[in-house]
């Protein structure tokens, strides 16, 4: 199965690598990063739509450069208030060759009232350098929530169930 994923980041593609090999054999994942056409820091709605249209310049691209796949991923993260309390959560969208959409979400985690302005006005790396300090395995490997769940869970873990969520629609097309 070849599928495009709208990232370089390691971590992301081994998380998507991770929930696609729960279910499909013989994954064959190339991250190619195309713009998601939202603020730098997504908020709310603009969550969604970020990982819709990267799934959506992914294709394109695709199609420009003659590259077949089975699959098109994407994931952007987050802040939204729009359960009531401002989290971070990261939005997975999967699309197949036939437009077929499925998406699920990551586990959210709390952001203190006192950082949400500057995540917003920046955006949630940038704050997390400034309270944790640049790191490049925590920009590529296991993320700000490796940090702040003391090591119990990281990016590819959050990547992994949000993906695992997407499939959830994908792989019972059935029902819909």
């Amino acid at each position: 199965m070849k599928v495009l994923i709208a990232t370089k980041n390691k971590g992301k593609i081994e998380g998507a690598k991770k929930a696609l090999s729960n279910y499909f054999d013989n994954i064959e994942i190339e991250g190619i990063p195309v713009e998601s056409d939202v603020s730098e820091q997504p908020v709310n709605d603009e969550i969604y739509k970020g990982a819709k249209n990267r799934v959506k310049n992914l294709k394109k691209y695709a199609q420009k450069n003659n590259i077949e796949a089975d699959l098109f991923l994407s994931i952007e993260s987050g802040i939204t208030n729009l359960l009531g309390r401002w989290m971070i959560t990261n939005i997975a969208v999967i699309e197949d060759k036939t437009d077929f959409e499925s998406y699920g979400t990551s586990p959210s985690f709390p952001v203190p009232d006192k950082l949400v302005k500057d995540i917003i006005d920046t955006d949630l790396s940038q704050v997390m350098n400034k309270i944790f300090t640049k790191d490049d395995e925590r920009h590529n490997k296991g993320g700000g929530i490796q940090l702040l769940t003391h090591d119990k869970i990281s990016r590819i873990d959050l990547t992994e169930m949000a993906f695992i969520m997407a499939l959830t629609k994908y792989i019972n097309k059935n029902w819909n």
